[in-house]
């Protein structure tokens, strides 16, 4: 511990504390090392707070602990001090700051016995930060993955954590609403707030979110709390407690093992959204954070995920990195690996006309419709709407040993029409989503017609569909 001690000064007379009785009756203690340290890492506001814990000797009287945050990046509002054992026995008188030693504090402390007491200090401090990364392991024929979890953290604080527990908030804190809540004023108020007061209920909320599970580590046990994932109004945040304890070195990282490993059930679907994932048919592999997946005991953060495959030669493939947003429990992984050289997509187009034509005659409110199309067209008429049709083929050929099971969505603008017998659903008011099956070596062509209704003919801006047997 180079930035951060404690000594205690002992004062045999209390009450009479003149320069030469300070000078003859001050006993310097050796400084005690943390018993325990706890680390928890809020990554969207660069805020820790450090929770550490030590068996501090006091004397009968007046006691001062010093406390000094030289070259760290502690915050010394912060601070704070807390008796774990005998607290009816011990008070702090105050707080001072000396003058002369800007980056120190003492806490005067009288004591009603001669003995150890554990004491506690926290305090927030900036400069540490954690990322996630996964590692998965596909099996060889894709049915089921290793999925392990490592969580690595930064340390560039100023100060060594030795034998630390670390715990990270995880998820979505809306500290505005916090900061309203415990100022008592509307939402919309916060922002109007006197920056010291605003700051202070700001430390006080996120004290309040780092505290809610799991709370201090006993002296005697740093053992993990239990997981639980809190919820309030537009927040939902949880705190992960990493397994066992580290030592985080100022300057270096440290990767920890977040998720032992479990063997997952894999899905493979072949899709095609364009504005997902661009205009090709994409290969994914599907899984879900649940129970039935071995999973579902925590969210899982936001992080790096690297996907293997097992190659059938003592040997694994790489197939993906890929970045994941934060996955609530019961939520699904995604994970794109991209197009597949093994089974090509396209869109034909077979056959495109019009029909329902709408003339207006002579500029007038009058309007004909033309049902053939070498009707004769009366002078200074015009065309005033119709409707389009075209008919296309989804090719799919599939030149893997395995189905292929697809899933295609499509949008279009304007007020059209979507005719198939394919397995059709509404995505939205202008997309339609689509299923199919390819056998292996196979080729399939998903058949739809299109009709876009033009002009006075369209009434609406939306998408319907239509069962119908479609003929190339």
């Amino acid at each position: 511990m180079r930035h951060i001690f404690i000594c205690v000064t002992v004062v045999l007379t209390a009450l009479t504390w003149t320069p030469a009785l300070r000078a003859k009756n001050v006993d310097l203690s050796t400084v005690p090392d943390r018993d325990t340290v706890q680390l928890t890492i809020y990554n969207s506001e660069d805020i820790t707070l450090v929770r550490e814990t030590r068996k501090v000797s006091f004397k009968q009287g007046g006691n001062s602990l010093q406390f000094s945050w030289a070259n760290t990046l502690i915050d010394p509002t912060s601070v704070q001090l807390r008796f774990l054992t005998q607290p009816d026995k011990l008070e702090v008188l105050d707080t001072t700051f000396p003058h002369d030693k800007p980056q120190m504090l003492y806490w005067n402390v009288q004591s009603e016995i001669d003995g150890e007491a554990t004491i506690e200090i926290t305090y927030f401090t900036s400069g540490i930060r954690w990322s996630a990364d996964y590692v998965l392991v596909a099996d060889r024929e894709e049915t089921r993955v290793g999925f392990e979890g490592f969580v690595r953290v930064f340390n560039e604080s100023g100060e060594e954590y030795e034998d630390a527990q670390v715990r990270l908030v995880v998820g979505k804190i809306n500290l505005v609403e916090k900061i309203a809540q415990l100022a008592r004023v509307p939402i919309e108020e916060v922002g109007k707030m006197e920056e010291k007061l605003r700051f202070d209920i700001r430390n006080r909320a996120i004290h309040a979110v780092m505290d809610a599970p799991g709370g201090a580590v006993a002296a005697e046990s740093a053992s993990p709390a239990p997981k639980e994932v809190i919820k309030e109004g537009l927040s939902e945040y949880f705190i992960y407690t990493i397994e066992g304890t580290e030592t985080i070195a100022n300057g270096w990282s440290k990767r920890m093992r977040s998720l032992k490993p479990v063997d997952v059930p894999l899905k493979i679907q072949y899709r095609y959204r364009e504005p997902e994932y661009g205009p090709q048919l994409v290969r994914l592999y599907l899984m879900r954070n649940d129970n039935e997946s071995k999973l579902g005991t925590t969210p899982l953060p936001d992080g790096i995920v690297r996907v293997f495959r097992d190659n059938g030669r003592d040997g694994l493939s790489f197939l993906v990195a890929q970045p994941i947003n934060y996955i609530a429990i019961g939520d699904k992984i995604e994970l794109n690996l991209g197009p597949d050289p093994e089974v090509l997509f396209e869109l034909i187009k077979l056959k495109v006309w019009r029909d329902n034509i709408w003339m207006q005659i002579n500029g007038a409110n009058v309007f004909r419709r033309v049902d053939v199309p070498d009707v004769q067209i009366e002078v200074n008429s015009s065309v005033v709407g119709w409707d389009d049709h075209a008919i296309f083929a989804q090719r799919v050929r599939n030149y893997s040993a395995k189905p292929v099971d697809l899933e295609i969505r499509r949008s279009f603008d304007g007020h059209a029409v979507f005719r198939s017998q394919l397995t059709t659903a509404q995505h939205d008011y202008r997309t339609v989503q689509y299923t199919a099956a390819v056998p292996p070596g196979e080729q399939v062509d998903l058949l739809y017609e299109l009709l876009v209704h033009q002009g006075r003919n369209a009434k609406q801006n939306n998408l319907t569909l239509e069962p119908a047997e479609i003929t190339p």
